[in-house]
């Protein structure tokens, strides 16, 4: 019988959950032991764990929950009443229809209610024995309902409908993505000589296996991370040889250069290919080799690459960066500099990295030898293949760009950007406090920062340049420019020929900055993402009576206050601020209780009632240890350095905004009686300055 067009397929899968249990994980490792000669992982995992049909969903027709035998019986018996009254008009007929109606609205009600009660129930079974199937649910609801499209467009614009057609046009998709247009030379370099590069130790198979997460997708070859956790010492071992097989021959096996690329749908019409992005899924045992290679590249570029680069570091996050640039704005709006910004985007940045010029890269920053030569035979013969709907494509190349999901992929590409933004690098830039800052990078989002627009303008081509030099390329309709100044002033730059728009406020790594250099409408923007996420899950989660008040407050912790407080460490609070934390606080609080404002129950009471410290206690606390972090970094950091900078300048007259370090030391004053001079003495000695937090009362009310 043929299949029929875009529906999903049932597929048979391995029951890799049970390797949890002991006497499974046994029989596990004596099917490894009894093969060695080639790579048993999947077939070991069947014959121990077995196999299980997993169900697919017709995904645009699901079930009703609540739609039971007695409700279609008495929402029937209300249409034949209401049909019979439309025949002959007679006052019993009328009667008829309105008891029939009355009777259907009480049976929806009745079946909704119990619909509720026992996805209720079911959530709260799930909380307590399968957390993971919880947290899908969870995410699931927060998404709306994920539709699959059962036919696509081609490229030309007509409507596809054979699953064939389909897939082989999500195929053409892709493989036109992932291999874009380069002019760029792919010439291998020399290696040079391969020297004594140390093998792969057992011990570091080990410790990346142990890391590797249970829930992780598997790729071409089926294996799942569960399989390899599961090893035992000698089957550890036996990974390890075959990497060192790896390492010395530099050949991999098939499966580790394939990835399974599956399309997640972003946003408006279903049918248009271009309307999804795809995640590539590849091979466990691949990664695992990807990962220890990962660490050894990183000891040899991460004391090169640069103070302005904080993506995918260690000891590094996006806090230190909006920090960067926050303290660098409030500095110089007190003493009336101006700063002409420019955020720029690259496009695609991932996917159009030439791989000859990154192996060139690689090699001036000292990575070489067995090393290099292990990394280049990942990409060797790199291909992919597109899965949708349990039918996939054929294989197709794919010749540019660094490989989505691969632990090598973060340090290999901030290793790239760095080559650019040194060669780009002049003398326009910022100066604070005597340190010069021209521009902020976290992976592939770049700030660049000068202090005229005809500097920022030379700096912006110099860096447009070397992009293009490397294969790069700036997006000018996502790139846009922005001014700090007291007074309106215009910002013209130009790319190529075209003028980047100018704006007034800019999105940075999840957080708003204004042309004013205020925090309140981030403020407000936080609050308002928070209320939207309660809304999507009050009725279906916060609400639920048979959900239990640890669950609920679990998805508090875990969702709602990240997505509240994203950001805080920047934060300037006034009373205002304050007040309204505090009411979108307890929204979700009271909710959790079930109470409303009308019960006129106290904030504090609920939260005693709840266990829940106060949000407010929270955030002053995680601003404090963000100060004392500051205090502590070593010179060179750069966060450290614009904390302790004085920039230079004069104050306008009139009255100054309350300065970020003004705001700590009056809250430290205030709350734990610590004179101004004392915080950031006592905030060196890191014991000393946490138990000082943990001192800090909450604020009455």
């Amino acid at each position: 019988m043929p299949h029929r067009p875009g529906r999903p397929k049932r597929i048979v899968r391995v029951c890799w959950e049970r390797l949890a249990e002991e006497p499974v994980k046994t029989v596990f490792n004596s099917h490894l032991r009894q093969s060695f000669d080639r790579i048993p992982i999947v077939e070991a995992a069947v014959a121990s764990c077995g196999r299980k049909v997993a169900g697919a969903s017709r995904g645009g027709n699901p079930r009703t929950r609540w739609w039971t035998p007695e409700v279609r019986g008495a929402v029937r018996l209300k249409k034949e009443a209401y049909r019979a009254w439309l025949v002959c008009g007679s006052p019993e007929a009328a009667d008829r229809y309105r008891i029939a109606k009355r009777g259907a609205a009480v049976a929806v009600a009745e079946a909704k209610s119990r619909a509720w009660e026992e996805f209720g129930e079911a959530m709260e079974k799930d909380y307590r024995s399968a957390p993971k199937r919880f947290w899908q649910t969870v995410r699931r609801l927060r998404r709306g309902r994920q539709q699959l499209a059962h036919t696509v467009y081609s490229g030309d614009g007509e409507l596809l409908t054979s699953t064939e057609a389909i897939v082989g046009r999500w195929k053409e998709y892709f493989e036109e993505l992932l291999n874009p247009t380069n002019a760029h030379s792919e010439e291998e370099p020399e290696l040079g000589g391969l020297g004594m590069d140390c093998p792969i130790s057992g011990a570091e198979v080990a410790e990346v296996v142990k890391q590797l997460h249970s829930g992780g997708a598997p790729g071409a070859d089926e294996v799942r991370p569960g399989y390899l956790k599961a090893m035992d010492v000698v089957g550890l071992s036996w990974l390890t040889r075959l990497y060192n097989i790896a390492w010395s021959s530099g050949a991999v096996p098939r499966e580790w250069q394939t990835g399974v690329v599956v399309p997640i749908f972003k946003k408006g019409d279903l049918r248009v290919c271009s309307n999804y992005r795809g995640i590539t899924l590849l091979s466990l045992p691949g990664k695992v080799y990807s990962k220890v290679l990962e660490r050894r590249v990183r000891s040899i570029v991460e004391s090169q690459i640069e103070e302005e680069q904080c993506g995918f570091r260690p000891g590094r996050g996006t806090v230190d960066q909006l920090y960067t640039l926050a303290r660098v704005m409030e500095g110089a709006w007190e003493f009336a500099q101006p700063i002409h910004m420019c955020f720029v985007d690259l496009e695609k940045a991932y996917d159009r990295v030439p791989r000859g010029t990154l192996w060139g890269t690689l090699q001036e920053y000292g990575v070489g030898g067995f090393l290099l030569r292990a990394i280049q035979s990942l990409y060797q013969r790199s291909v992919s293949l597109v899965r949708i709907a349990g039918s996939k494509s054929d294989l197709f190349p794919v010749r540019v760009g660094l490989r989505q999901g691969c632990p090598l992929s973060p340090v290999l590409f901030i290793t790239f950007m760095d080559r650019i933004s040194r060669r780009s690098r002049g003398v326009e830039c910022v100066e604070f406090g005597g340190r010069r800052i021209s521009s902020l990078l976290f992976a592939d989002d770049v700030v660049l920062l000068a202090s005229s627009s005809s500097d920022l303008q030379l700096l912006l081509g110099r860096f447009a340049a070397e992009c293009e030099a490397a294969g790069m390329r700036i997006s000018t309709s996502k790139s846009e420019t922005m001014v700090l100044d007291r007074k309106r002033v215009a910002c013209h730059l130009r790319v190529g020929g075209e003028v980047l728009p100018q704006v007034e406020e800019f999105k940075y790594l999840g957080v708003l900055f204004t042309s004013e250099g205020r925090r309140d409408r981030e403020i407000d923007r936080r609050i308002g993402s928070a209320s939207a996420v309660m809304r999507t899950l009050s009725r279906s989660v916060v609400g639920k009576r048979e959900l239990s008040q640890k669950a609920r407050l679990s998805i508090y912790r875990s969702i709602y206050v990240p997505i509240l407080t994203y950001g805080h460490e920047l934060w300037v609070m006034t009373e205002r601020t304050r007040s309204r934390i505090q009411a979108a606080e307890m929204s979700f609080l009271r909710r959790v209780a079930g109470l409303s404002l009308r019960d006129r129950v106290r904030s504090s009471d609920i939260r005693e009632g709840l266990g829940v410290e106060p949000l407010l206690l929270r955030i002053e606390r995680s601003q404090l240890r963000w100060f004392g972090h500051l205090v502590r970094m070593p010179p060179g950091r750069l966060p450290g350095e614009v904390f302790r900078a004085c920039p230079a300048g004069r104050r306008p007259p009139g009255r100054p905004r309350t300065r970020w370090r003004g705001y700590i030391s009056s809250l430290v004053r205030e709350r734990l009686g610590v004179l101004p001079e004392e915080p950031v003495e006592k905030a060196g000695e890191r014991m000393v300055w946490s138990s000082l937090i943990g001192m800090l009362p909450p604020r009455p009310g």
